[in-house]
């Protein structure tokens, strides 16, 4: 034992409270402890013993199985075995043991808490939660690349579906149906200001066969006018302007125009000028306005056009000359500013918006503008052309010719109205006078037909004709014949006018 004296052993300690601190009681008998805090005449064999037989658990020590040791611990002293056992009571203010007196390893029998288990178990949580996460990664992974791979099926199946449609489109347009490809089909009226002669022209955009026309119609195509009859073209932009002669048009050409567009010549001479100019092959020389002037426009091949000359080359007619020539000038200017377009629809439509003209209700500024960038586009591809309508001196449709241009551009073909309809009833004036014409219209107006002006014949003929092609219109063809006074026998079945049910050529035996 030790030498030194504990401080506290002239203290009376008895036992030690449930935190391990010695109790000390006046009355108890003086008591000396040694180095390890035990009573000095205690045998070190039960504490060898309890070490010994001492198991740190997971958990901090408990206190009340620690008091029952540092009880037991008492008891079994020599000094305790003869004294009652007593409850240890804690002293209210008890004094605080010197810290050099008391180290940490005097109690190493206190259970610490165990931190490795805790430990372990977080680290079996990180992991089972990694590999969730990598598995799910993985899957995540498996289901992008499927999608990835149907979504790429489907692109290739296009694809290759486009490219076998595509291969045929070019070949077979053409020849196609007409119903079944997609047109955007407007008229175009150029309108002088001085004496109100016009020239018209159907701007075509085939979308399915990616081009477009120019289809020109002369001046002389009869047309149905408004309440019966008939007229020529050229009258029916004057007298029913642009709505009715739209209506004239789809009606005889079952063109299904959408809209008009009405230029006059100078809003013509501001929109060449807005696109900075055209050029053309001219065919022909212009004159001056005056004797002895030079001319406007010289003939000859890639002639730079202003907006005044331009005009003046697109409604020239020379003396003598059919209006097909001016047609084909019209044609050409029309193209040559479609050309200078642009191809984008906002600035199409800006260029027309600052023309500052009057637009028709049937066609917005926005949707000529949008026509006209189409137009523009297939110009500058060379996928635009300029066809001429083929139409007779009598201003009939020149037959299978018309017929084969309207299905290839038009995508229809020459169409009489319906069954219910009123028959039309083309009139060519063959007596040699001329005021057999406007009889036999007003007798077959009264009667409940449509009257069709064929024009006058250029040698008079003694018998009429009324002619069918239709047998299913051969009782209508007796119906006329009887309306205008003329034999039975003047109704027979032949080739008649395009567009008509009903072919009437007025003999001098016609007495209207």
């Amino acid at each position: 034992m030790n030498d030194r004296q504990d401080p506290y052993a002239q203290q009376q300690v008895h036992g030690y409270d449930a935190y391990g601190q010695p109790v000390y009681r006046p009355d108890a008998p003086e008591r000396v402890y040694d180095q390890y805090g035990q009573p000095a005449q205690r045998s070190r064999e039960p504490r060898q013993q309890a070490e010994q037989e001492w198991i740190p658990r997971q958990a901090g020590p408990s206190a009340p199985d620690f008091a029952l040791d540092s009880a037991s611990a008492s008891a079994s002293s020599p000094a305790s075995a003869s004294a009652p056992p007593r409850i240890p009571e804690p002293r209210p203010a008890a004094a605080p043991a010197p810290a050099g007196d008391y180290r940490a390893e005097q109690f190493s029998f206190l259970e610490e808490p165990d931190e490795d288990s805790q430990d372990v178990i977080d680290w079996l949580k990180f992991s089972e939660s990694r590999t969730e996460r990598r598995d799910g990664r993985r899957r995540r992974g498996r289901n992008r690349l499927a999608a990835l791979a149907v979504v790429l099926g489907l692109v290739v199946a296009g694809g290759i579906t486009w490219l076998l449609l595509s291969a045929g489109g070019d070949e077979g347009a053409a020849p196609a149906a007409g119903g079944a490809q997609q047109r955007d089909v407007i008229v175009v009226h150029l309108r002088q200001t001085t004496g109100g002669v016009s020239s018209t022209a159907l701007l075509v955009d085939n979308g399915t066969a990616h081009r477009a026309t120019a289809l020109l119609l002369p001046n002389a195509l009869a047309v149905a006018q408004e309440g019966g009859g008939a007229t020529t073209l050229g009258g029916s932009v004057q007298d029913a302007g642009t709505g009715g002669t739209r209506d004239a048009l789809n009606a005889l050409l079952g063109s299904g125009i959408k809209g008009s567009w009405r230029l006059d010549t100078p809003y013509l001479e501001n929109l060449v000028e807005l696109v900075g100019g055209i050029t053309v092959d001219t065919n022909t020389t212009v004159p001056g306005a005056e004797p002895g002037e030079r001319p406007l426009v010289d003939r000859g091949a890639g002639r730079r056009l202003g907006g005044r000359e331009a005009v003046a080359y697109a409604v020239y007619r020379a003396p003598g000359e059919g209006q097909e020539r001016q047609l084909a000038r019209f044609g050409q200017v029309m193209r040559a500013v479609l050309g200078k377009m642009s191809g984008d629809a906002g600035t199409a439509t800006g260029t027309v918006e600052s023309l500052a003209q009057i637009p028709d209700p049937s066609l917005s500024t926005r949707q000529l503008g949008a026509s006209l960038a189409h137009l523009a586009e297939r110009a500058r591809q060379g996928s635009y052309e300029t066809r001429v309508l083929p139409v007779r001196p009598d201003g009939t449709l020149a037959g299978p010719a018309a017929d084969s241009v309207v299905r290839e551009v038009l995508g229809g073909t020459v169409r009489a109205p319906g069954r219910d309809a009123p028959p039309r009833v083309s009139v060519k004036n063959a007596t040699g006078g001329a005021p057999a014409g406007g009889s036999a219209r007003v007798t077959l107006v009264n009667g409940g037909f449509t009257y069709v002006d064929a024009g006058a014949a250029k040698a008079p003929r003694k018998a009429s004709a009324v002619l069918y092609a239709d047998d299913g219109r051969a009782g209508e063809a007796k119906e006329v014949a009887r309306t205008l006074g003329l034999p039975e026998g003047a109704v027979r079945k032949g080739e008649g006018a395009a567009g008509a049910d009903v072919t009437v050529v007025l003999g001098q035996d016609y007495k209207g």
